[in-house]
């Protein structure tokens, strides 16, 4: 089937390269405009913290993501003072249209005010320097605007250089690297351009998402940048393929070595996208919209690239002919005429003779790596680890310095009194107070602010509301477990009524409700991914035993991976070098994002080594005979892939932003471990050990999988 349709695709060249520039205007126009339409958002649907913020925004139209907080560092004032700073703060306020001036507070030499409007994130974030000018024409000097709307306003544009930054790194890691494989040749220039089709074509389908649903704000960095090292991949495997169907049949045609290369080398990236697409699409079943944007834009990704190569490759290499890979001068790695005189057939030969110390040194380095993964701890969100050079981060490090971390993420308790008017009632009065000096008991808590009129009391006096300030930022374990403490207040000790109800909302109960979304999804999406992977591989492979091993395999390279975050950030192992932040936690979207695309890297890395040697099985060779032959043919290929990969996530490192350098570094550490240790060492020492049993698919299963049986007994199998 697949030649068939690379014959057509061959016919039609011409047609097809069209519609790709096609392709590629329509997907410029999607990148320049696709920012104005991310945002970001925590919120766990049908969590108690979204019910909590949705009285909150219904009752006290109170709108967290459309709401700035003005910080203003004082010197030693008056009350009257005070009060006149509070004054010019509510005139400064008045260029937000509909906007209100909800809380005011003087704490530790710095006056905290906060201005809820009704707008969404983006929304808000366009009026961020209209309300700074105006706080400078009110001769607030000093005073800074932070807040979601003010944060999103300074971080865009940092966001857009450090992916800028990121391209140029990447980019020119990925050329140096391709001239040093590939030589001096127009094939160096097709996987960029295949890569920029794949990414144009992908931020298409982002675009037109987003005009619907929550998209990050981290979504064009990770698409172009991990995108950008998977289509080279995809592109540079059939690239070696084409090569050496032309290098080894020097009498046939261009045609007939493409649809050779496509059935093959085709094959295998089109398995290997898929798995990576359905990893990834296992996410769009987490209840996060955050999770669920990054799972779409991951979902797409892969298959954009699946698309083109199957699709624009072999189009722009029938149009080239042999010009295509033809070289001058250098020829590069792959212009090696014997793969079976290069390293990786040494090395496999290495392990082939002596197996069980391979596999059991391995084994301990894997385990030694993997050590720290002990010590991992998650955050929802790392909220101090942005430029501390923006106005909005400086704004947020002056209050934790000031007036401590807790300030910046206060949760919020909503009590449902059941009846309208009861908010100021003497017995509320009474047994409002009695919870708020109950409340201030707990060691935990720095602040506990209450009031019986606005904004702590709602129009129909039906909701009361108190802040609550802790002294641990959003994640820590101690504000978890205020979280959990306050959940859990027995109001009618207080002296309220059993029929009212608590509601606990802000950040630290949004960010509980998170992990707990993220950690009672995740199970079974691993599980899920296991059984799809297994599936799929046990087909391609036609074997019952090597898809497991594989999926082994593949959770100790997401073992080591969360290892090396834990190493880098927690205890700034190579910290200094990198320019990283230095964090107790680790983002939880990481872990879980991290997980599912490393997964599917190392899957197809498993896949380009095993399927070639899958062939060699096939042609008649025996298993050692097949692990050498696919180690030679395909290592180098798998070896050059993972180092482009690593200098395109390069990119993600060097930027601003802790998430983006946490899955950065993940994604690096753990490709560069999977294929060295796992797939140069680990892997062939395992199949040399299982021997006949990696090929064993019996009859009943290859009848459920439609595919050719691979009996133990096989004549084919050679002991």
């Amino acid at each position: 089937m697949l030649q068939r349709w690379t014959r057509a695709v061959i016919r039609y060249r011409l047609l097809v390269i069209v519609m790709w520039i096609l392709v590629a205007i329509t997907g410029s126009y999607a990148q320049a405009n696709l920012g104005k339409y991310l945002t970001t958002s925590l919120d766990v649907p049908d969590s108690q913290s979204a019910r909590a913020n949705a009285i909150l925004a219904e009752r006290f139209d109170e709108n967290s993501e459309g709401t700035f907080t003005i910080v203003y560092k004082y010197k030693t004032s008056t009350l009257a003072q005070i009060v006149g700073y509070k004054s010019r703060i509510i005139t400064a306020a008045s260029v937000i249209p509909n906007s209100t001036v909800t809380i005011q507070k003087a704490m530790g030499g710095i006056l905290l005010s906060s201005i809820t409007t009704p707008m969404s994130l983006l929304e808000a974030a366009q009026y961020t320097d209209a309300l700074r000018e105006a706080i400078f024409d009110q001769n607030l000097l000093g005073a800074q605007v932070t807040g979601p709307p003010a944060i999103n306003h300074d971080v865009t544009p940092v966001l857009a250089s450090d992916l800028n930054r990121g391209k140029v790194v990447a980019i020119s890691l990925a050329l140096f690297l391709l001239i040093l494989i590939l030589g001096l040749s127009l094939s160096v220039l097709i996987p960029f351009i295949f890569a920029m089709a794949s990414i144009l074509l992908a931020l298409s389908f982002i675009f037109l998402l987003a005009q619907k649903t929550l998209m990050v704000l981290y979504i064009p960095n990770i698409i172009e940048l991990i995108g950008l090292g998977i289509a080279i991949d995809y592109s540079l495997l059939i690239l070696y393929r084409y090569r050496r169907e032309l290098l080894e049949n020097p009498h046939s045609g261009i045609d007939e070595a493409l649809t050779t290369t496509m059935a093959t080398a085709g094959r295998t990236v089109i398995i290997s996208g898929s798995i990576v697409s359905i990893a990834l699409a296992i996410l769009l079943f987490v209840p996060v919209p955050f999770i669920r944007s990054l799972g779409a834009a991951g979902l797409i990704m892969p298959l954009a690239s699946m698309v083109a190569a199957i699709t624009l490759l072999p189009a722009m290499l029938s149009l080239l002919g042999h010009s295509a890979v033809s070289t001058c001068g250098f020829r590069g790695i792959f212009g090696r005429a014997n793969d079976m005189s290069g390293l990786w057939a040494k090395t496999a030969r290495f392990v082939i003779a002596r197996p069980k110390s391979v596999f059991t040194g391995a084994l301990m380095i894997l385990a030694i790596l993997a050590s720290s993964v002990f010590w991992l701890s998650t955050t929802p969100s790392s909220l101090t680890a942005i430029p501390s050079d923006l106005e909005s981060a400086h704004a947020l490090s002056m209050v934790v310095n000031r007036a401590g971390p807790g300030v910046i993420t206060p949760h919020e308790v909503v009590i449902d009194l059941g009846i309208e008017n009861l908010a100021q009632s003497p017995s509320v009065n009474l047994a409002r107070i009695e919870l708020a000096k109950r409340l201030l008991k707990n060691p935990e808590i720095f602040i506990v602010a209450t009031d019986k009129k606005p904004p702590f009391i709602e129009a129909t006096g039906r909701y009361l509301r108190f802040f609550i300030i802790g002294r641990h930022i959003l994640g820590a374990p101690e504000s978890n477990q205020l979280v959990e403490t306050l959940r859990s207040i027995n109001l009618a000790d207080s002296g309220f009524s059993r029929d009212v109800v608590l509601y606990l909302g802000g950040p630290p109960a949004q960010g509980v409700d998170l992990i707990h979304a993220i950690l009672t999804s995740l199970p079974w999406i691993i599980l899920l991914a296991l059984l799809m992977t297994y599936i799929l591989l046990m087909r391609a492979f036609r074997s019952i035993i090597l898809p497991l091993k594989a999926i082994v395999l593949d959770l100790i390279s997401v073992t080591v991976a969360f290892a090396s975050l834990v190493a880098v950030f927690h205890f700034g192992l190579a910290s200094s070098f990198l320019r990283t932040y230095r964090l107790d936690q680790i983002e939880a979207w990481v872990l879980i994002f991290l997980f599912i695309v490393l997964f599917g890297l190392s899957m197809d890395y498993e896949i380009f080594l095993v399927a070639r040697m899958r062939e060699a099985r096939d042609r008649g060779a025996n298993n050692n005979e097949a692990i050498i032959e696919g180690l030679a043919s395909t290592g180098v290929v798998v070896s050059a892939a993972a180092i482009i990969f690593v200098a395109a996530v390069s990119g993600l490192v060097t930027g601003h932003f802790a998430g983006l350098q946490q899955l950065g570094v993940g994604l690096g550490v753990g490709v560069l471990i999977d294929t060295t240790i796992i797939r140069g060492l680990l892997l062939p020492s395992a199949m040399v050990l299982l021997g006949r049993w990696n090929w064993w698919l019996p009859s009943p299963v290859a009848r459920l999988l439609k595919t050719k049986a691979s009996p133990l007994d096989a004549p084919e199998v050679r002991l």
